[in-house]
């Protein structure tokens, strides 16, 4: 009785779920045949393969899923002499040459190779991905950056209001004393008539 695995998925287990999805959309499969066969394999559910791949896997091979989808579409529309025989009866492949039966393995193994060629290859998604990594942290950088900066000039605003609000108050001061002595000042004038009967301004 196989057991069914409850642990986290790996990066490899993940690798072996696209490769063979990706297999089974190139060769006109179904998804589910693909989850049952990486289930096996990993003794996991067809289920629990089935959820990985949409939930997860499936966003990172956007690229290898149309190129998977172009190829069945070539694989469909291969000249009808090139099947044909593949539709003879078993007989007459046995009769024929082993020279004849090699050149026609070869030629689709060839024509095979050339259009699994043009399929990413996991190196270039794995670097694609470091790159994307790097870029993510070169922005978050430049964002604390920023932060940094934002913070400084708040500091540095805080600063100059306090300032201000210290120059408004000394000069409100300076006009109350200039006032006060201004009234000090009239207040010790005072005025007297003189001998012609005018009143002229006499400091105390």
């Amino acid at each position: 009785m196989t057991t069914t695995r409850q642990d986290a998925w790996t990066h490899d287990e993940d690798l072996l779920l696209a490769e063979v999805v990706l297999r089974h959309i190139r060769e006109g499969a179904t998804q589910l045949a693909a989850f049952e066969e990486v289930g096996r394999k990993l003794s996991r559910t067809a289920a629990a393969c089935g959820f990985r791949w949409n939930s997860h896997v499936r966003k990172q091979y956007k690229t290898g899923i149309e190129v998977a989808k172009k190829q069945r579409k070539e694989l469909r529309t291969v000249p009808q002499q090139e099947e044909e025989p593949l539709k003879e009866p078993i007989a007459q492949e046995e009769s024929k040459s082993p020279s004849v039966q090699s050149k026609n393995t070869i030629k689709d193994l060839i024509s095979f190779l050339q259009q699994y060629e043009e399929a990413p290859s996991m190196q270039e998604v794995q670097q694609e991905n470091r790159q994307l990594t790097g870029k993510i942290k070169e922005l978050e950088e430049e964002v604390a950056k920023l932060q940094h900066e934002k913070e400084s000039l708040i500091n540095n605003l805080e600063v100059i209001e306090e300032d201000y609000h210290a120059l408004i108050e000394i000069m409100d001061r300076a006009r109350k004393m200039v006032i006060l002595q201004e009234d000090e000042r009239n207040r010790k004038v005072k005025f007297q008539m003189d001998k012609n009967g005018n009143l002229e301004r006499v400091e105390k």
